[in-house]
């Protein structure tokens, strides 16, 4: 067993993609000042994160904690949610707002 070592890095960032399974893209914002004009600049960079219960969605704000290897892109994992998304609701309720339009348009139209 390894005794101390290196700390690992951990990132806070907005889920931007959920489309694959089990992984996750969260774009971790920065700011940095220009070296010449002094100017605050935001740069931003996309990280592939593994969530193995797929209970991260997008726009939540998550925390990732970087781990070895797990495939060709991925070197992070999801360590926690930090806040959910406003607004954004996963494709379930997506099915029950459409079947919740077909219901008023029925109702609507047998009037």
């Amino acid at each position: 067993m390894r005794k101390g070592g290196a700390q690992k890095k951990i990132r806070t960032g907005r889920v931007v993609s959920t489309a694959m399974q089990k992984t996750i893209v969260v774009l971790v914002e920065r700011r940095v000042r220009h070296p010449l004009y002094g100017k605050e600049i935001r740069r931003h960079r996309k990280f592939y994160a593994h969530d193995e219960k797929e209970e991260a969605r997008a726009g939540d704000v998550v925390r990732i904690i970087e781990t070895r290897p797990l495939s060709r892109l991925k070197r992070w994992r999801l360590l926690e949610i930090v806040r959910r998304s406003e607004g954004v609701e996963g494709p379930e309720s997506d099915v029950a707002a459409a079947e919740d339009e077909d219901q008023k348009l029925e109702s609507v139209k047998a009037e």
